[in-house]
């Protein structure tokens, strides 16, 4: 969640490591495939049984409309704890007098749009291409992704999305039209998730925004036996306008 967009090439090709080009039928090659930038394929498709397969895995696309689609494993993995989330002095203020109100999966296509759209500082382009919004419009057809909407004085004034398997929530993106509004949707996120006993949030890639948050780093293989346990238990699937 919460990737920076940043410009990613289609040089797909390092002098010693080839990158595995997927075709639709293809598995993922192993993690040990990674190179050292956490790039582990490319090419397939972002069909809702590809994304399971991939979350599942340890693995997430991440590329642009200039290149084919890009599946990352990066060494180090970015992860909130929902009991841990740091509150600002000004969102717990807000919190307090009701500034904001939230919900679950009411309005999940203007959420994706605007995490698309809105312009953020140090981003030069979006990840958020129209077949990802396919794609994860889909996927949240059948009970799987999710968005979360705050709303101030009765206009959408921030959110996110992203993907939830077992005890586990991936975090895909987030964005605010009103200050504190992204803060507060990924604060509702946490106390919610908490609530149900949900292990981590991963947030995939760090940034110091986040790290602020409460958020830490592991390495891939420590990610991996965390998810591994999150996903012994069934999925919360269908509408999350209720949870």
């Amino acid at each position: 969640m919460f990737k920076l967009a940043i410009e990613i090439h289609c040089n797909i090709m390092q002098a010693d490591h080839r990158i595995k080009y997927l075709r639709a039928s293809d598995d993922f090659p192993p993690l040990s495939d990674c190179r050292t930038d956490g790039l582990l394929a490319a090419g397939g498709d972002l069909s809702p049984g590809r994304l399971v397969k991939a979350y599942s895995s340890g693995i997430f696309p991440w590329y642009d409309i200039s290149t084919p689609i890009m599946w990352y494993s990066p060494e180090t993995r970015c992860l909130l704890k929902p009991g841990l989330f740091r509150t600002s002095s000004s969102l717990k203020q807000k919190l307090k007098n009701g500034h904001f109100t939230f919900s679950f999966d009411k309005d999940f296509a203007s959420v994706i749009q605007f995490c698309a759209g809105v312009k953020r500082k140090q981003e030069s382009g979006t990840w958020i291409t129209p077949a990802m919004i396919d794609a994860y419009t889909e996927l949240h057809k059948t009970g799987l992704a999710h968005s979360v909407e705050v709303w101030h004085e009765d206009r959408l004034a921030g959110g996110l999305y992203g993907v939830s398997l077992g005890k586990a929530f991936f975090g895909e993106s987030m964005f605010h039209l009103v200050s504190d509004a992204s803060k507060a949707a990924l604060y509702y996120l946490c106390t919610k998730l908490d609530e149900k006993g949900f292990h981590f949030i991963d947030a995939q890639m760090p940034t110091s925004h986040l790290l602020s948050l409460g958020a830490f780093t592991i390495s891939r293989d420590e990610y991996i036996s965390l998810l591994k346990s999150a996903l012994e238990a069934a999925p919360i699937r269908g509408s999350w306008n209720q949870f």
